[in-house]
């Protein structure tokens, strides 16, 4: 019995440790060292540029830190204001789908002048007094549809995610990205964010915020789900930001030297990174940070990657490479069980039954 006692413990201390890690290291360490390697996760370096082992947790904080560190190296840092523009939420459209409401809204994220509009979708069950979690949903690369296709107004019926999730139970909010929908953005125009992938991140960061205010959701059960471009800006916003207790990825990722054989162009647009073009020669070698230590930074929180044998966007073998190093970090959580992966016979898609196994873990998860 006392040996159960402390075994819990030791899983919650490490559980809550963690979460304070995530907000302690959000903030970019300027003189965090660069590591040459990153798939090797056992080790962090010292002030002299020694490597010391990764024995506790307290060492992973630190690895985790400048992990976080040299990602904003590359994306910009996260923006922090003193007083955040107010988001200010209007309802534009209110309609019934099923047995949710679907309500069309607009708030502003970093500009008062500017107004991010998203689909907001709330069950039946969702009440002041019994409030439910909630998710974000992410659409993919889009154009003209965006946040459309999560609700399941227009595009792919595999990528209705939203709807879907609502009609299981939970609040959900599908935005635009930056450029897609009606969410007209020039990236150039706007200096202060060294790239669109952390625009984005700080609009989901206010995503969050929103979800958090409203009464009929439970603010400390939020999940992140997105589909190829959803499923990696799901990734990088939960990388910084520890409201998203879990998260599912479709699509989303692979490492970078088994991205089209190490040719990192597609990662460079003004929408993505473009420094990884200019000052990283889209060399995987040279670029200061991989998927490994992006999902290994997610740890304990559940992560579920759902990576299609047949992606020719991601390839599947180096997803398989990302959960084999990240797993020793959540075994050092005392959560091994929160990481897991997904490998259907299918292409670039989020099928039927990978779906209902994502909805599945959200349950375990977010419900429990």
């Amino acid at each position: 019995m006392i040996l159960r006692i402390v075994s819990i413990f030791v899983c919650l201390s490490a559980c809550f440790s963690a979460l304070y890690s995530a907000e302690k290291t959000e903030k970019a360490t300027p003189d965090a060292p660069v590591y040459q390697e990153h798939l090797d996760l056992s080790y962090y370096l010292d002030p002299a540029g020694k490597k010391q082992p990764v024995q506790s947790w307290e060492d992973w904080e630190i690895r985790r830190g400048h992990i976080l560190s040299n990602m904003q190296t590359v994306m910009g840092e996260v923006p922090r204001p003193d007083q955040p523009v107010p988001l200010d939420m209007k309802v534009l459209e209110e309609a019934t789908v099923d047995s949710v409401k679907r309500l069309k809204i607009s708030y502003h994220t970093d500009d008062p002048q500017m107004r991010v509009k998203a689909y907001l979708f709330v069950p039946k069950t969702a009440t002041a007094e019994h409030p439910v979690p909630a998710i974000l949903c992410l659409h993919q690369t889009n154009s003209s549809t965006g946040k459309q296709e999560p609700a399941g107004i227009k595009g792919l019926p595999n990528l209705k995610y939203a709807l879907e999730l609502a009609e299981r139970g939970y609040v959900t909010l599908a935005p635009d990205y930056p450029s897609f929908g009606e969410y007209p953005y020039d990236f150039k125009a706007h200096p202060e964010y060294r790239s669109g992938t952390m625009k984005a991140v700080y609009d989901n960061k206010r995503s969050l915020d929103l979800l958090q205010s409203l009464k009929y959701v439970q603010g400390d059960r939020i999940g992140c789900i997105g589909h190829s471009l959803g499923g990696h800006n799901t990734m990088f916003t939960a990388a910084f930001d520890p409201r998203i207790k879990a998260l599912v990825s479709s699509c989303g990722f692979t490492r970078f030297h088994k991205y089209y054989g190490g040719q990192l162009k597609g990662w460079t647009s003004d929408r993505y990174m473009p420094v990884i073009n200019g000052k990283y020669q889209n060399n995987p070698d040279l670029v200061p940070f991989d998927f490994t230590e992006i999902v290994a930074s997610f740890a304990p929180r559940a992560f579920l990657a759902c990576a299609p044998v047949s992606d020719s966007n991601f390839e599947v073998s180096g997803v398989k490479d990302v959960i084999r190093i990240a797993q020793p970090v959540y075994r050092l959580s005392g959560h091994p069980e929160n990481l897991k992966a997904l490998y259907p016979e299918a292409k670039h898609d989020f099928p039927p039954e990978t779906r209902e196994s994502a909805y599945q873990f959200f349950d375990h998860h977010l419900k429990k």
